[in-house]
This record gives C-alpha cells, structure tokens and sequence, in this order.
C-alpha cells in the first residue's frame, strides 16, 4: 500500500529530497524506519551520513556511487534484501502507471494533475485491501 503521497512543484533533485522524506515519515509515524532502500538518485554521501545520524540502520542505495555496502549497511545479505524489496516497490509503481492512469496524465492545471494522482493512488490501495482479505 502506498503510505504517504507528495507532488512536488517542478522537477527537484532525488538527491535533494531524501532526508525531508525521512523527516516527514518522523512526522507521520514517531520515528524514522529502521531500514530504507532508495533509488540511485537519492544516493550520496551526505544522504546517508544524514540518515545514519537520524538513526536510520540499514540505508540501501540502488546505485553505490562511491559509497560501500559495509557503509550503507550491516551486511551484503541485508543490502541484497533491501534493493530486493525496492525492486518489488518497483513492480507496484509499474502496475500503477498501466493500470490506474499514471503514465499519462492528460489533465490541465495542477489542481487536476493532483487529483488524477490522488484519485489513482487511491483505487490502487482499495484494489490492495481488496486482494487480502482480513484475517479472521
């Protein structure tokens, strides 16, 4: 399920938005995760050395660029896992884009832009309550 949604005005820099995404998901949930996996983008030194000082374990970049796996994490098992599971998050942005409307948005003005997003974020987590029925 997707969890938390922001749309960012214009284009920024993955890089850029690591950390306040780690300080708002502080502000949603009483704490930082314990583990994060990101895309290449995010990756750089200052992001994890920012993460790591938050009290984020186990930081996973898709790309290394520079930085090393006994630095991003505890062990080679726990990066592979976590760049597993990004690549499962992966898959699921992929069903949204061609099946609930994301990878085309034909709609003028922000306003509507925001709305076709929100619209399909959220059919997409009622078809995922929907396939897991709750436990009895």
């Amino acid at each position: 399920m997707i969890l938390d949604l922001v749309i960012a005005e214009g284009n920024p820099a993955d890089s850029d938005r690591f950390i306040p995404m780690m300080e708002r998901q502080k502000e949603i949930y009483g704490r930082v995760p314990r583990q994060t996996s990101g895309d290449g983008g995010y990756a750089c030194r200052a992001n994890l050395e920012k993460a790591k000082a938050m009290g984020i374990s186990d930081v996973a970049f898709n790309k290394k660029r520079g930085l090393e796996v006994e630095e991003m994490t505890k062990s080679q098992y726990v990066y592979k896992t976590l760049f597993c599971f990004r690549a499962g998050i992966e898959a699921g942005i992929s069903w949204l884009k061609r099946c609930f409307g994301l990878s085309r948005c034909h709609c003028k003005g922000s306003e509507r832009f925001d709305s076709h997003f929100w619209l399909s974020v959220v059919c997409y987590n009622l078809v995922i309550l929907a396939r897991h029925p709750a436990p009895s």
